[in-house]
């Protein structure tokens, strides 16, 4: 991996785009503000770099290694990121709309605000993660693994999340209306005040979750485990728990009449 002086890196983006950066080494380099729209930089080494602000819309950044860098309000739409390594890394305010982060692994990076409206996040790593008000609307997290992150408030309107992995996940006040959630595991998650009216999640797991307060308006909870899960003021009208498992789930009067039959 080709490594260059700071004077070098000036005069290679100084240079007519878009660039051809396979492999480079931009470790440690401070690019603030760097527009490498429509470059490749597939294998690249940007660990530890400040990309604060930078323009990367389109780019090419497959198997690249972003680990620890600092992506804050960095424009990254229709990006392609499969396989990339984005371990802790800062994406505060990011806009990854229409990305495609497949297969990468965001293990505790903060994603506070950012913005992955309908990208591709199938098989990504995002356990640990900060992500709090961040949009993930429409996006498709197939297979996504957000064990133990932090998702309050965070808008996953019509996410698709189907076999994702949620457990211990912090989704207090989450908007999770008409996402799809079949198979998911949410074993312990907080999904206290989420809005998840029109939602799937049809053989789902959500064994100790809790759902307090919850709005669960004509949700599909058919065949799935709310084993000890908590109901208390959950709003259930017209939701479906036909052959869903309610054994020590925690009920309150003012949790409404169920469609289905339960067991």
């Amino acid at each position: 991996m080709t490594q260059l002086t700071p004077y070098q890196i000036y005069d290679l983006l100084n240079r007519a785009r878009p660039l051809w950066l396979v492999k480079i080494d931009l470790s440690d380099a401070s690019l603030w503000l760097v527009d490498l729209s429509g470059s490749d930089l597939s294998w690249a080494n940007l660990s530890r770099s400040d990309l604060t602000r930078a323009t990367l819309i389109r780019t090419n950044l497959t198997r690249a290694n972003l680990g620890g860098t600092n992506l804050f309000e960095a424009l990254l739409s229709r990006a392609v990121l499969v396989g990339a390594t984005l371990i802790r890394a800062d994406l505060t305010r990011a806009d990854l709309g229409k990305a495609d982060l497949s297969d990468a692994d965001m293990t505790e990076a903060n994603l506070t605000r950012a913005s992955f409206s309908l990208a591709t996040m199938v098989g990504t790593n995002l356990n640990s993660t900060s992500a709090s008000r961040a949009d993930f609307s429409k996006a498709n997290l197939t297979g996504a693994n957000f064990a133990g992150s932090n998702l309050a408030l965070a808008n996953l309107f019509e996410a698709n999340l189907t076999r994702a992995r949620l457990t211990r996940a912090q989704l207090q006040r989450a908007d999770l209306n008409r996402a799809r959630l079949d198979g998911a595991n949410l074993q312990e998650a907080d999904l206290t005040g989420a809005d998840l009216t029109g939602a799937r999640l049809v053989n789902a797991d959500l064994t100790g979750a809790v759902l307090s307060g919850a709005d669960l308006t004509d949700v599909d909870l058919s065949g799935a485990s709310l084993e000890k899960a908590n109901l208390s003021r959950a709003i259930t009208g017209q939701t479906d728990f036909t052959k869903a498992n309610l054994a020590g789930a925690i009920m309150s009067e003012t949790t409404g009449p169920v469609i289905g039959e339960m067991r």
